[in-house]
């Protein structure tokens, strides 16, 4: 079973409610793309980080998506997607987002006093 888990950072202000948001239309989306069930599914929204990138402090974000056994054939697409929910929602433009992927062991995942 993965575990998707899905990391947002950004140096962008937001208000609270924008910020709930996020939180749950990242949740479908990730439970969407990676076809698992939402209750497996967590989800960080950092506050506001000071950020640069290219030189600039304009509004950008770091994420990352880890789950066990996140297949490579899906991080294009996810990538496009969560890209697209940055734009969206948070107005940052795909070349300021970068993503990082992680495949994880379900020996080094800990979940309910046990490991997957």
């Amino acid at each position: 079973m993965p575990v998707p888990y899905l990391k947002i950072q950004t140096n962008r202000e937001m208000a609270e409610d924008t910020r709930q948001e996020l939180l749950k239309k990242a949740s479908v989306l990730v439970t969407k793309n990676l076809g698992k069930p939402e209750k497996y599914v967590m989800v960080r929204l950092d506050p506001p980080q000071a950020m640069m990138f290219a030189g600039s402090t304009l509004p950008c974000a770091y994420l990352e998506l880890k789950s066990i056994g996140l297949p490579e054939s899906k991080t294009e697409m996810l990538s496009k997607v969560l890209c697209q929910l940055m734009l969206d929602e948070l107005k940052i433009p795909s070349e300021r987002v970068y993503i990082e992927f992680a495949d994880a062991k379900d020996s080094m995942w800990g979940w309910n006093g046990s490991t997957f």
